[in-house]
């Protein structure tokens, strides 16, 4: 059964036509950000796609997805402000990362603020900020330069980050990611300390929790030596899960649904960055050639196949599944979300390409 649900083998599905969005006149804008009119098809692809499923975006403030997402030309600031409204309004789009809240904490008030843009049925995903979950204090330019003597700290994960996300986003709420930055090689080499504090952490957040068991509590590593079978103890013993990283950090999809198969039964969170071809430090290259966001300019068909048979497999059984979706996977989100909807749901009455 296991295999049936992870397994990756099976032919790419002949991908539907992409359905266009109703474009309005692409004239710059100002005020408030206003959604694309959406076509009936694409609600009715939203519709066959397993409820248990959210999809979504990990940050909103592109104006290149003009005629995709929003209805005419806005600038980066005013998207960043005022596009969360707009994009959740996007028939696919039941979900988005926050991961701003990466690099600062981010306050109940600021979380509350979100909270108010977007419909009861949304949800966040979160990601704790580095304070807790980086080992080392990082200079200007990402060098380590000290040991974090905050890493992993329990108190501080759920004063800085669980209770202002719970308290901010209510009910919606959907799935705490605490991404473990690279380590360095003097941790790597005493995983039993690391899996200590992990534990501490899950046990703290699980605790702050008690009162919305539906939230998911997610781990993400960046260093492949950590997907161990001790790491997979540790995360069944505090009801958490993993967290697939898809970037050139971590090795492609096949070897970390291997590591996910030792949690069945679990809920699928998947955050798809980078196209694994950029290679481990490939942002700003995939930034420049993807660049303005609104064309599949690097399609990764295998990933997108073997992604969309995992959260069908997986949502089938049951589980909830979050996905989330960079520009700098294929070259534009909104995109890549309509491409594997559409292999999610290949009986949608769409015509093949």
């Amino acid at each position: 059964m296991q295999d049936d649900l992870f397994a990756a083998d099976d032919p790419p599905t002949p991908l539907p036509t992409p359905l266009p969005a109703l474009k309005a006149a692409a004239t710059p804008r100002g005020g408030a950000v206003r959604a694309v009119q959406h076509p009936a098809d694409l609600h009715d692809l939203a519709q066959s796609l397993p409820p248990t499923l959210r999809m979504g975006v990990s940050t909103w403030s592109y104006p290149g997805w003009d005629g995709l997402v929003w209805d005419g030309v806005y600038s980066d600031s005013t998207l960043s402000r005022k596009g969360l409204g707009a994009l959740s309004q996007h028939p696919l789009m039941r979900t988005v990362c926050v991961d701003r809240s990466f690099w600062r904490p981010l306050s109940t008030e600021q979380y509350a603020q979100m909270a108010n843009q977007v419909p009861d049925d949304f949800r966040f995903m979160v990601k704790c900020p580095n304070v807790v979950t980086d080992a080392l204090v990082r200079g200007e330019h990402g060098a380590g330069q000290e040991r974090n003597p905050a890493f992993l700290d329990p108190g501080l994960a759920c004063t800085q980050f669980v209770l202002p996300c719970l308290d901010g986003l209510g009910p919606k709420l959907g799935v705490l990611v605490f991404q473990i930055s690279p380590l360095p090689w003097s941790l790597l080499q005493d995983t039993a300390t690391l899996w200590r504090q992990l534990a501490a952490v899950l046990a703290s957040t699980r605790a702050a929790l008690q009162h919305a068991p539906q939230v998911i509590v997610a781990v993400e590593v960046r260093d492949p030596l950590l997907l161990s079978p001790e790491l997979a103890q540790v995360l069944k013993a505090h009801g958490a899960t993993y967290c697939l990283g898809l970037h050139g950090k971590m090795p492609p999809i096949e070897p970390q649904l291997v590591f996910l198969r030792q949690l069945w039964p679990t809920p699928l969170v998947c955050r798809w960055n980078l196209n694994h071809s950029f290679g481990p430090f490939g942002y700003q290259a995939a930034q420049e050639k993807h660049r303005p966001f609104n064309a599949l300019v690097s399609a990764d068909t295998h990933t997108r196949a073997i992604l969309a048979r995992t959260v069908r497999g997986i949502t089938g059984a049951g589980q909830p599944a979050f996905v989330t979706i960079s520009n700098d996977a294929e070259g534009c989100a909104p995109l890549s979300i309509l491409r594997l909807a559409q292999q999610i749901a290949p009986a949608a009455g769409l015509e093949p390409a």
